[in-house]
């Protein structure tokens, strides 16, 4: 006799960290639903359903939370590389529709008993007063208050982490909560201005002519840490398994500039390229997952190098800026 699978919907299917969960559930053996505003853009997902439908509208969310649902991944957001969050142009829409989005999910969740729900935060959250040095020690989960965060967005992930560990207080819900830090890999925004800084270098040494030169924002000794989408997923699925609702980081130690991830894509491509540094948003200055308690409490930690996710992201980028040149 076989078991019915597990139901699962995953909120923000079209984005990149959403499409690769689909996949890894399918793995495995989930029964998932996706939801999202867009169709994923560069692969294939094999959800066994997918409803193009927009979070904000509460009628699309009671459509796809089910009350046959085990478990809800909640990653929809209106969210960006520094490009999008640190203008200051967009702030309004990215409060509201992210804020919109949790409030409609959360309230569904409780209404239909939904058991568990997974809600992706971010280092974003972190106050900006202990991010102003390039050697940022870490970043542990009981640094977030007082609260002081770089960006709306920051601000927003804070006031949903809040809202939902009320609801597990109030109504029973079980919730999970992982601080993302920085989770890049292929099959993720490129180009744009919402891509995040490993595929926008690794685009700009795609589309360098041997010996050009590449831009990058500030001066480039701006640092952070950069978790490879598979390892990020293992934390996702560790934590859910688990009865701690967080919230925990889920991130890397290993410590970057901005320069020397530049110079890394180099290296990979075998391009060597002049840095032209130039007046763009640069976000905090140093910022760097501390993963003492996920290890303590979940026998989590990455132990993959950079190097190694870089390599495949670069692999997949190139692939897309050929591409793209052809269709020009």
């Amino acid at each position: 006799m076989s078991s019915m699978p597990i139901k699962a919907l995953v909120c923000g299917a079209g984005g990149f960290i959403g499409g690769h969960l689909v996949k890894r559930l399918k793995q495995e053996g989930y029964w998932v639903r996706g939801v999202d505003i867009k169709a994923h853009e560069y692969t294939h997902l094999p959800s066994d359903e997918f409803v193009q439908g927009d979070l904000r509208d509460q009628a699309v969310v009671a459509q796809v939370v089910t009350p046959d649902l085990a478990e809800i991944y909640q990653l929809a957001a209106d969210m960006g590389g520094a490009g999008y969050i640190f203008t200051g142009d967009h702030d309004a829409g990215v409060m509201h529709n992210s804020a919109t989005i949790n409030l409609n999910v959360v309230e569904e969740a409780r209404r239909k008993k939904v058991p568990k729900i997974f809600y992706s935060s971010s280092a974003c959250i972190y106050p900006e007063r202990i991010q102003t040095g390039t050697h940022n020690p870490g970043l542990k989960e009981d640094l977030a208050y007082p609260a002081g965060p770089d960006s709306e967005y920051g601000w927003e992930k804070l006031f949903s982490e809040r809202l939902y560990l009320a609801y597990a207080r109030n109504h029973g819900l079980e919730v999970h909560i992982a601080r993302f830090h920085n989770i890049f890999g292929p099959e993720g925004t490129w180009t744009g201005g919402r891509e995040k800084a490993p595929a926008a270098m690794c685009r700009k040494v795609a589309e360098a002519p041997v010996g050009g030169t590449m831009e990058v924002w500030g001066d480039g000794e701006q640092t952070r840490t950069f978790l490879y989408i598979d390892e990020c997923l293992d934390g996702v699925r560790r934590l859910m398994n688990s009865s701690l609702s967080g919230p925990f980081n889920i991130g890397s130690e290993e410590l970057i500039s901005i320069n020397d991830l530049a110079r890394m894509a180099m290296d990979i491509a075998g391009k060597r390229l002049a840095i032209h540094h130039i007046t763009g948003p640069q976000g905090v200055r140093g910022r760097r997952s501390d993963n003492t308690l996920i290890r303590e409490k979940l026998g989590w930690a990455p132990d993959r190098p950079l190097r190694e996710g870089m390599a495949k992201t670069y692999a997949w980028i190139d692939v897309q800026v050929q591409r793209s040149r052809h269709a020009g």
